[in-house]
């Protein structure tokens, strides 16, 4: 019983490591450039040896894509939950409101994302992005929706993406903030539904 219990123990503090490795990483990307910053900085800024961050990850596109996978994960979930939920404005609205959560929770990885558009591009997660983007959407927009609806929808979680980035340099309160972008998410997917 007592292996267990230390095997929990290391488990854990390696989780806490990864944990670590991918918020510094992710601090120095945004800081400094996906494309500027070497797994040495990493290493230093960590205070560890550069085998000891390789024994985690073997590269920034390891630890990046494990920062996307991690933090994304629960748009998978929110995108499983919502198939399942009846096609009303009060799903699509609940929909918004999980999303605009998520965001809040991944600020750090959806602002690396807005930054760094080349680097997205040349990495396997942005395709993974443009899926459960997708995903989102067919939750979103009504099979039968007109093509400006579904323009209204698709704009909806635009504008909860930029309104992240984009408010973040205003003065006020950062809920205030999530929510005024929120009050237009939503706006825009009841138009949509209205017409439906």
């Amino acid at each position: 019983m007592g292996g267990t219990t230390g095997e929990g123990a290391r488990q854990r503090r390696r989780g806490d490591t990864r944990q670590r490795i991918q918020d510094v990483a992710l601090g120095l990307f945004a800081e400094q450039g996906y494309e500027k910053t070497s797994l040495r900085e990493i290493a230093e800024r960590l205070d560890v040896t550069k085998a000891a961050l390789y024994y985690h990850f073997k590269t920034k596109e390891e630890i990046i894509v494990s920062v996307f996978e991690d933090l994304t994960k629960p748009i998978e979930d929110l995108i499983a939950w919502g198939a399942g939920q009846p096609h009303t404005l009060e799903t699509k609205r609940e929909i918004l409101h999980r999303y605009s959560a998520l965001l809040a929770d991944a600020a750090p990885l959806f602002r690396f994302m807005q930054e760094n558009q080349a680097t997205l591009r040349e990495l396997r997660i942005g395709d993974a992005f443009k899926e459960r983007m997708s995903g989102l959407l067919g939750i979103l927009v009504d099979p039968d929706a007109s093509l400006t609806d579904q323009v209204r929808c698709v704009s909806a979680i635009v504008t909860m993406h930029a309104g992240m980035y984009w408010t973040q340099d205003l003065e006020g309160d950062l809920e205030d903030k999530r929510r005024a972008v929120l009050e237009v998410a939503f706006d825009m997917v009841t138009q949509a539904h209205r017409h439906a």
